[in-house]
């Protein structure tokens, strides 16, 4: 009987194949853009259901709340999903032949209810050279995968799986992909210099934010509490800077 392997790196793995196996004839560099917009959806549409089922019990802090109130969120630094842009949705909507326009739609939405990412999210899934069906599958691949148990090993499932997918770009597209990730190894060798146990971590060019996720393994590793540390970055590409956000 084989081994069950639990271990984040080899979820992400496993993702990765699944999706790239999907991309067929698309450039690595276009993809990326493709895969990177729906993790991050699915990242938000995450944070947001989390809030909104709180919201919608009405209980302790949030009694009286009204679950649609896009301040509610606000106050939470939690970005306001739109009904039709919702995982939910685009889930119900995967086998549409629409489904890109959908998601573009979707990518609307969410930038006009949240001002700090206006004309920053990627609106490419309407192209022609994108097969509908394949992109229905990517939504169901992320939708069906086992985040819960992954999370069991990171909190941050979603941000390392980010991080591995940018790697794998980076390496697809050659030179040209050292300009949005550094190779992680670099990225651990600074963090072990700084030791972030506690206090502030601010990166000035942040990119896909992988010195916060790599803090974030330090601490734990050190049996330190994830909580004595907070995260501050500015990214000159705006895409990626509102990407980490």
């Amino acid at each position: 009987m084989a081994k069950e392997n639990n271990n984040v790196d080899s979820f992400e793995q496993q993702l990765w194949k699944a999706a790239d196996k999907l991309r067929k004839n698309i450039d690595a560099a276009e993809y990326k853009h493709v895969v990177l917009g729906l993790i991050f959806l699915k990242y938000i549409s995450e944070a947001f259901e989390n809030l909104y089922e709180k919201l919608k019990k009405g209980e302790g802090e949030y009694a009286g709340a009204d679950p649609e109130d896009v301040d509610e969120y606000r106050a939470e630094n939690v970005f306001y999903v739109p009904k039709e842009a919702r995982w939910e949705y685009l889930k119900a909507n995967a086998k549409n032949p629409e489904i890109g326009k959908i998601i573009d739609n979707a990518m609307d939405l969410i930038e006009k209810e949240n001002p700090s990412l206006k004309g920053v999210l990627p609106k490419v899934y309407a192209r022609g050279n994108l097969d509908p069906i394949s992109l229905g599958s990517l939504i169901d691949l992320f939708s069906n995968v086992a985040f819960n148990e992954a999370k069991k090993k990171s909190a941050d499932i979603l941000g390392h799986v980010f991080e591995y997918f940018l790697g794998q770009f980076a390496l697809a597209e050659g030179k040209k992909g050292g300009q949005f990730y550094t190779p992680r190894s670099v990225v651990e060798l600074l963090v072990e210099m700084l030791e972030p146990y506690k206090g502030r971590v601010f990166d000035p060019c942040c990119g896909s934010g992988g010195m916060f996720v790599q803090s974030e393994k330090f601490v734990l590793a050190h049996q330190g509490k994830i909580n004595d540390i907070s995260i501050y970055g500015q990214e000159s590409n705006q895409l990626l800077g509102d990407f980490v956000k």
